[in-house]
């Protein structure tokens, strides 16, 4: 079987990538995927291993939190076309767990099924080698693929065991990952002092209302059009501002008005986000 599937450790793609592109691993929160250029340069690299053979399928592995479910950068990548995302959890720590192993199942199983003959797999992790070995056991090639320096970010054992390595630079993974910029906020040293208490509804005190508009659109003015398309997306089959969005507008507007917010002004500063959003689309 002449097919060739590609499989992606999402958090190695971020944590190097990030690494790669300003010198020091930043918060994934802080990090823009272009999915369909990123598609696009491991495409390139599969037709660069193994020029007769077909596409599988892209596997993409990441975390998850369970009480949040995929984010929206996950469900844009699970509509693409011959991209299918598994998710591991993400634990109380912070730490992506679980994915490792569905890595080293899935070179397993499509191994010992003959469903490939080239895998390129763009991970760092000792972890996954054992599915490497299995999977060459089976006659499949393993063509490892890292991010500068992968001598430092790829375990020494797994770069030894691959059929082949290659490694992207920074020009490379500029093409699909980018640093958010993020506008620095000042809050007065009286902010939280000073504090009006919380208002039933905002329409009751103006100086707030006027805050929360001014925060969602200054909110809504830090998103890029990829955010803009998958906000847009989300919204066309389900309701409410994403986890990942939701956290950092609440987080804004509270550093505004200088207090936590009550639930009206919840509803009332999403409301004004998404109404923002939309009229960027």
């Amino acid at each position: 079987m002449t097919r060739i599937a590609i499989c992606v450790d999402a958090g190695y793609l971020f944590a190097q990538g990030s690494v790669a592109l300003t010198g020091t691993k930043q918060q994934r929160t802080l990090l823009v995927l272009d999915p369909p250029k990123a598609i696009d340069e491991l495409m390139a690299i599969a037709r660069a291993k193994a020029p007769d053979a077909t596409l599988l399928r892209i596997y993409w592995y990441d975390g998850s939190q369970a009480y949040k479910g995929p984010t929206l950068e996950q469900g844009q990548l699970a509509h693409l076309d011959n991209v299918k995302v598994r998710l591991g959890f993400i634990n109380s720590a912070g730490q992506q767990k679980g994915v490792d192993s569905l890595i080293v199942t899935d070179l397993i199983e499509l191994a010992r099924l003959g469903a490939i003959c080239d895998a390129v797999l763009l991970s760092g992790d000792e972890d996954v080698r054992v599915g490497v070995q299995i999977a060459q056991n089976y006659g499949v090639r393993i063509h490892l693929l890292g991010i500068t320096p992968s001598r430092g970010s790829q375990s020494k054992a797994l770069l030894q065991e691959a059929d082949t390595t290659t490694e992207w630079g920074k020009v490379t993974v500029a093409k699909f990952l980018s640093v958010r910029s993020i506008p620095a906020t000042t809050i007065p040293a009286t902010a939280l002092a000073a504090a009006p208490p919380p208002a039933r509804v905002v329409g009751a005190v103006p100086a707030v209302a006027e805050q929360l508009d001014k925060c969602a659109e200054d909110f809504a003015g830090t998103l890029n059009t990829g955010d803009v398309k998958g906000l847009i997306g989300h919204w066309a089959s389900q309701r409410g501002v994403p986890p990942e969005f939701d956290g950092k507008l609440l987080a804004k507007s509270r550093a505004e008005i200088g207090r936590d917010l009550d639930e009206t002004e919840k509803r009332y500063v999403r409301r004004k986000f998404t109404e923002r959003v939309r009229a960027e689309a």
